[in-house]
């Protein structure tokens, strides 16, 4: 793997520390600015409202910027948001300041997925977009924990002020790393009505559906991880973080043995990825009733959901191929924050409304079930490739 896509890991390891971390800093948050918990945890509701948001906002210059200027300007967006959020005197101005950091987020996994298939060979390119996503998991289990204990330890704005230090190294990298290619060919290739018309595409249409369902089922189960290893399965609380890190060695397995796959046989892993993760989803229902099977459980809810990203980004760039592939590969990442938000609403509305704590792995899994039926009714509409078929000849 050439070196430019470690440069992109980088900056997805700060972006990825960006969106979770503020998690673990809600109580310090809450009372340094005098707000509640409840008010401190709309900081991460307005993070992914930014990423739905900046989506079209910036996704649409991706025609018409070369792509790795397109890169430097986003990662000096989220640089300059994070000093913002540092800065920030006030919860109003946190909140102006965590929106404003999520603009570039789509945009750069969005970009940066292209510019990854388009540094390695053919056969390689889902494995290039897992090794970017790769920045992303291990932010989960080496950044988050970390940017926790420096919030704890010195205040919530410290943690702030390191990942602005972390953007500014992954501009450098990125601006010395990543090849620079051709304005001309790029505007050529992706004309403004090109980039737009690819929004109206079917297939991409239906690979962005099949995107935020499949995350639905994901979030609707993660979000509420915690009360479910203390309630159901008997943990103690100090029990839960040692647990999470399983989840995050899931997230790394998954991640790229997703990528591996999805090289081999595209069609094939995206339904296998979403089979598997409804089958992880069910079987956790019973596992949380035995603290031995729930850490597996939670390790392979890690490993099942990160095995579909890769794939079904893929998925969605191969049905935008040519003209707009930036604009629906950042669409995809809106639809992945799309479908967290979606998920996280569900599993609460289960627990208040409906059966109640236990049953919220099994209405999660009912889910991607639904993605799995969009991408057969996709299949079969499309009258494309045999399931079978190479990756790299599903186009």
């Amino acid at each position: 793997m050439p070196l430019a896509l470690y440069a992109l890991t980088a900056g997805a390891f700060g972006i990825g520390v960006t969106e979770f971390v503020i998690m673990g800093l809600l109580l310090d948050v809450s009372a340094d600015l005098g707000v509640s918990i409840s008010a401190a945890g709309l900081l991460i509701s307005g993070y992914a409202l930014g990423v739905v948001v900046g989506a079209p906002l910036l996704g649409a210059l991706a025609g018409r910027l070369p792509r790795k200027t397109l890169l430097l300007a986003l990662m000096v967006v989220f640089t300059v948001g994070n000093l913002a959020c540092a800065l920030a005197p006030d919860y109003w101005t946190l909140m102006a300041a965590r929106v404003l950091t999520a603009f570039a987020h789509a945009s750069f996994f969005g970009v940066g997925s292209v510019v990854a298939t388009g540094l390695v060979a053919p056969n390689k390119k889902a494995s290039a977009i897992a090794l970017m996503f790769t920045g992303l998991t291990v932010a989960n289990i080496l950044g988050v924990p970390f940017g926790t204990w420096l919030g704890q330890a010195y205040g919530w704005r410290s943690t702030f002020w390191a990942v602005t230090l972390v953007g500014v190294l992954a501009f450098a990298v990125i601006a010395l790393l990543v090849p620079r290619d051709e304005p001309a060919a790029a505007s050529e290739e992706e004309s403004s009505e090109g980039t737009l018309a690819v929004l109206g595409r079917r297939p991409v249409l239906l690979g962005l559906l099949t995107t935020v369902l499949s995350w639905v089922g994901v979030f609707a189960a993660f979000t509420y991880l915690a009360p479910m290893l203390t309630r159901i399965s008997g943990f103690s609380e100090a029990s839960v973080s040692p647990i999470l890190l399983v989840f995050g060695g899931g997230l790394v397995a998954g991640n790229l043995l997703g990528g591996r796959l999805a090289d081999r046989r595209l069609v094939p892993t995206v339904i296998g990825t979403l089979v598997a993760l409804s089958a992880v989803l069910f079987a956790m229902t019973a596992a949380l009733h035995q603290p031995v099977a729930a850490i597996v459980a939670v390790g392979l809810l890690g490993a099942a959901a990160f095995a579909t990203v890769a794939p079904l980004q893929m998925w969605v760039l191969e049905k935008a191929q040519g003209a707009g592939q930036g604009l629906a590969s950042s669409f995809n990442i809106a639809a992945f924050n799309l479908g967290n938000a979606i998920g996280a609403w569900l599993g609460g509305f289960v627990i208040d409304h409906g059966p109640g704590l236990g049953a919220v792995p099994l209405i999660a899994a009912i889910v991607p079930l639904a993605a799995l039926g969009v991408v057969l009714l996709a299949l079969r509409l499309e009258r494309g490739p045999t399931i079978g078929a190479p990756a790299t000849a599903q186009c």
